[in-house]
């Protein structure tokens, strides 16, 4: 084999094995607490897609506790591994439920925005709220932070991914976590942005 066909090769490798597909980084809302797996929203996005765009495949990478501190430390291997098309973050849940600061939030949401881009991927925002007992100032804060990072890097974003949910009384005792009656809601609030970034052949 010639020096330069090597070179073009090695070239090409990582483009010729690059996986279309999906990876939703999320917490305990994506990763379907206290629901069998197939009652998710994301299991549902799986089956939508597959039925219609076989070749964009979901992986469900999100973790139930999780914080946007464990989606930074997690999320280089992720894309390294499956090199998605489509990365989409739903996480801060639980760093406004810790109290902890808009600030840190918003870097670490820009840091994966910024690992997902220079990936190649293409990054979807899923925002979130907390309740208003956290008072005004941090509650303000808290979301204003989604509609910064998504305006700071140009991202096809849900300003309140739970939309519908509270209203509808779809969420299970503990007061926190949507029912499985509510996870076709989630997906219908996502779907408008996803369809933003898939393939043509794939927004139907």
């Amino acid at each position: 084999m010639s020096r330069c066909l090597l070179v073009i090769l090695l070239f090409l490798a990582p483009l010729l094995g690059r996986a279309q597909g999906i990876v939703v980084l999320g917490d305990s809302i994506s990763a379907g607490y206290g629901l069998q797996e197939t009652e998710g929203w994301v299991h549902l996005l799986g089956q939508r897609l597959a039925s219609q765009c076989s070749a964009m495949p979901v992986l469900n990478a999100s973790v139930s506790g999780e914080t946007s501190d464990g989606g930074v430390s997690r999320l280089p291997a992720l894309l390294e591994r499956h090199q998605p098309d489509v990365l989409v973050l739903e996480l801060g849940g639980n760093d406004g439920l810790r109290g902890l600061p808009p600030s840190r939030l918003a870097g670490n949401l820009e840091k994966m925005v910024s690992l997902g881009q220079q990936a190649g991927a293409r990054v979807v925002l899923l925002g979130m709220r907390i309740p208003p007992n956290y008072g005004r100032a941090y509650t303000e804060r808290f979301e204003a932070v989604f509609k910064q990072v998504a305006e700071n890097n140009a991202l096809p974003w849900v300003p309140f991914f739970l939309d519908g949910v509270v209203e509808a009384g779809q969420i299970q005792s503990d007061g926190i976590h949507p029912t499985a009656e509510a996870q076709p809601t989630l997906l219908d609030n996502a779907w408008p942005v996803l369809r933003e970034v898939l393939p043509k052949d794939c927004q139907q």
